[in-house]
Formats: C-alpha cells, sequence, structure tokens
C-alpha cells in the first residue's frame, strides 16, 4: 500500500496524476492523506483558470487534466486519511506531489508530515518527490544526527534559473508572487539540506516535456530507494521508474 500525501489545495495536477494513474494500472493499492483527512482539490488556475496568451508554455495539457479528473473520483480520493490518522507503518512507500500555489505550505510546512516521511527513511521504503514535494523532505530532519533525510543524497528538484525564476518573472506583473511560493527558491532550500552542493542534479540546461510515448525526456534522480524530479514535464519518467521501483520492493502486493 502506497501513501500519497496532499496539501489541502493546490498541489499540481500532472504531478499527482500521472504516478496515480501508473500505480493503479500496475495494480498498486494506494490511500491519500490531507492535513484534515478532506478531499483536496489541485490549483484552480492549473486546472480551470489558465494564464491567457500564455497557456501553452504553463497550463496544464489535456491530457494531464483528463488524467486528474479520473482521480478525482478514484474512491481513495474521495475518502483520504486525515495525516494525524496515518499509521506509516501500515505504508509501504511514500510519494509526495508538488505546486507552488499558498495551499501548497499546509503540506511542507507539517509536522505530522515530516513525521511520516522520516519514518519511511529511518524504515528504508521507497520515497518519490517531485518539485515542491522535495522541500517537506529537506525540512525533514533526523533527531539523532540533525540534519536533513537528504543529506548524503543525490536529489533533483525544481530548479531556479530555468524554471521556478522565469515562471515567476513572466507572470509576476500580474499574478505577484504566485510562483514564489518562499523567498528562498526550491533549489536554494533543497541544496543547503544536502551534503554537498554537488548532490543537487539540475539536468539538462533546456527542459523538454516528456509524455507516454516519449518518457526518455524527463529527467529523474535515483538514490537506492529516493526517487525525485524537476517538474511537471518529468512526470512520465518519474511514474515509471516509481512503479518499477516498488515492484523490486518484496513488500509489493500488486
Amino acid at each position: 500500500m502506497i501513501l500519497i500525501l496532499l496539501p489541502t489545495a493546490d498541489y499540481d495536477p500532472t504531478e499527482s496524476s500521472v504516478p496515480w494513474q501508473a500505480l493503479r494500472q500496475a495494480g498498486i493499492d494506494l490511500r491519500f492523506a490531507t492535513p484534515e483527512g478532506l478531499p483536496a482539490y489541485a490549483d484552480s488556475r492549473l486546472v480551470s483558470i489558465g494564464f491567457g496568451l500564455l497557456n501553452p508554455l504553463l497550463m496544464t495539457r489535456k491530457a494531464d487534466l483528463e488524467r486528474y479528473a479520473a482521480m478525482t473520483e478514484d474512491p481513495a480520493f474521495q475518502a483520504p486519511l486525515a495525516y494525524s490518522e496515518v499509521n506509516p507503518e501500515e505504508f509501504d512507500g511514500l510519494l509526495i506531489p508538488g505546486g507552488h500555489a499558498r495551499g501548497m505550505r499546509s503540506l511542507l510546512e507539517s509536522g505530522l508530515a515530516q513525521r511520516i516521511a522520516l519514518h519511511c527513511f529511518d524504515a528504508d521504503k521507497p520515497v518519490a518527490a517531485v518539485c515542491h514535494g522535495v522541500l517537506l523532505l529537506a525540512r525533514t530532519w533526523q533527531p539523532d544526527s540533525g540534519f536533513s533525510v537528504l543529506h548524503g543524497r543525490k536529489v533533483t528538484a525544481l530548479v531556479a534559473n530555468t524554471m521556478e525564476l522565469p515562471a515567476w518573472l513572466v507572470t509576476a506583473p500580474w499574478l505577484g508572487r504566485y510562483y514564489r511560493t518562499y523567498p528562498q527558491t526550491v533549489q536554494a532550500e533543497v541544496t543547503a539540506a544536502l551534503a554537498r552542493p554537488t548532490d543537487f542534479l539540475p539536468g539538462p540546461l533546456f527542459p523538454v516535456r516528456d509524455t507516454p510515448e516519449t518518457p526518455q525526456h524527463g529527467f529523474v534522480v535515483r538514490d537506492g530507494n529516493l526517487l525525485t524530479a524537476r517538474w511537471p514535464g518529468d512526470c512520465h519518467r518519474f511514474a515509471a521508474q516509481w512503479v518499477e521501483l516498488l515492484k523490486q520492493r518484496p513488500t509489493h502486493k500488486g
């Protein structure tokens, strides 16, 4: 059984629904968890409002919106656990989608979510995170060492100079800090939690969105049982490698 952590709202529909679909198609059981145990919906700008003339660059792709709509009809989505109800020992792995709008803070700043993540690292269970989702792991500290659970790992996440900052600059005139969840970039905070700056791998300079037919266009980093990706454009490769990682586990029951 895999646990998918969602915030109260505002996560990315692609980063959640593409891995969800891959898990379902692989026959892997899953549950969702949200801060209050209520169904949580994705960022409305990425689902319906859009970005006007910038839609071809920033808007969620039609096929991914269809996957997201199907995910919201999943009985597991409609009946999530509250973070406080989660017994992490009951789960074989953890998935953390990203998103950048304000509602994501209910996940990224949650001590309960960090407790769940810490258990999975201590038990060497598979953990997958994409984009801002990697921030939760950067903020999850090992009580004995005082280091983040990412210390000593190689990871990727939302890249500052080619992803986060350009999206903010082109939308800031009318959306303000919509693309800046925190004053510090995701890359800067994640890198600060690592043992060495070179353990953050930004991937190709010019990112290209992957598809189910071209997953090789995506970029992911696997370090043992940890899998990380940068943005929605990596998610088909991310989902495929996530399922592959889970199937290697003896606890998999799919």
